[in-house]
This record gives structure tokens, sequence and C-alpha cells, in this order.
């Protein structure tokens, strides 16, 4: 098996690196951080795409988060990040358990009081890189039922074929995964 799998995404091609997650497991490590021509490009992509009368996007820490802003840029509104872990600042927080292909252990994914207020009676898009499994936009899907705010869309730049059908989920581009 080649150590590399060839995307093409978005008029774009990047090589990723397979990485093995689990014995039986390896997938294409996609990781957009530092890459502002392929940020910008799927984000016009999934802007296109997009519903009209979004007026929030909801992003999971970290590598979705500049994907977010270029979208939240294009639509002219702001956006919300959701935390991994409980921050000092935050009031109220909301908390979320939440099991992803890409971490051996369970994590919480948190949103601020103070955000969570902000989405209040809002529409709202939930943006990510990748989904895989569907465990973490699930997660994000049950924290913001806690929230008086209704989810609109959900995006992603790649739909990785980890178990996940994607119905409801916009994306770009389907990415596969290399079971042993």
């Amino acid at each position: 098996m080649k150590d590399i799998y060839e995307l093409h995404l978005s008029g774009l091609t990047r090589n990723l690196k397979k990485v093995r997650v689990a014995d039986d497991l390896v997938i294409a490590s996609f990781v957009m951080l530092g890459d502002t021509e392929l940020i910008e490009r799927t984000a016009e992509d999934l802007y296109r795409k997009l519903p009209e009368g979004v007026d929030y996007l909801v992003c999971p820490e970290a590598k979705g988060i500049p994907l977010t802003h270029a979208i939240a840029r294009r639509l002219g509104i702001n956006y919300v990040i959701v935390r991994k872990s409980v921050k000092g600042y935050m009031e109220n927080p909301v908390i979320e358990k939440v099991q992803s292909i890409t971490t051996r252990e369970p994590q919480v994914i948190v949103l601020d009081g103070l955000d969570a207020a902000k989405l209040e009676n809002k529409k709202v898009c939930i943006v990510d890189d990748v989904v895989s499994t569907g465990g973490s936009l699930k997660a994000l899907e049950n924290l913001l039922s806690h929230v008086n705010c209704t989810v609109v869309a959900k995006v992603a730049v790649l739909l990785e074929e980890g178990g996940y059908d994607g119905k409801d989920v916009i994306y770009l581009e389907k990415l596969p995964v290399f079971k042993e």
C-alpha cells in the first residue's frame, strides 16, 4: 500500500500521508491548518452550497476554525467555537461527551454559556473539516439541542468513509479509509 493518498479537491491536489489509527484501520490524514489556498477554495465551494438564512456558524476546535472563519466572512455573519475542555473564563458551560475516530479516549465538547446565548433563537450551520463516523457531529447536535437554536445545515470539506452515510451533510468530496 502506498504511504500517500492523492486528494483532488476544489481544483487543487494534495498528497495526504496515510496514518494508522487502529490495528486494522489506516486513514489519509487531512489537515487544512496553514493551507490558505485550500481553506479559501473549499470555503467558497461550501459557501455556494449553503441554504439561505443561516444566522451563525458553529464549529468544533481546532482544525475547522480557519474554514469556519472564511465561510463566515463570505456570509457576513459571526461564528462560535465549541471547545474541547471547560475554560476558566466560561460562564454556565454546556457540556456533551464525544468519541472520535482520531482520539483514543472519550472527550467532552463545551459551549460557553455566553456563546449559547448568542445562538438563542438562531438558525445555525455546523462546520467541520472531516466527518467520519458521525460521532463528533452527533455530539455537536446533542450539545446544540440544549440551546434554543435550530441546526439548518451541516457542512464538511470531506466525508470520510468511516461508516456514516452523510445524507444529512453537505460535503465536497469523499475520503476513503483503508482497512487491513
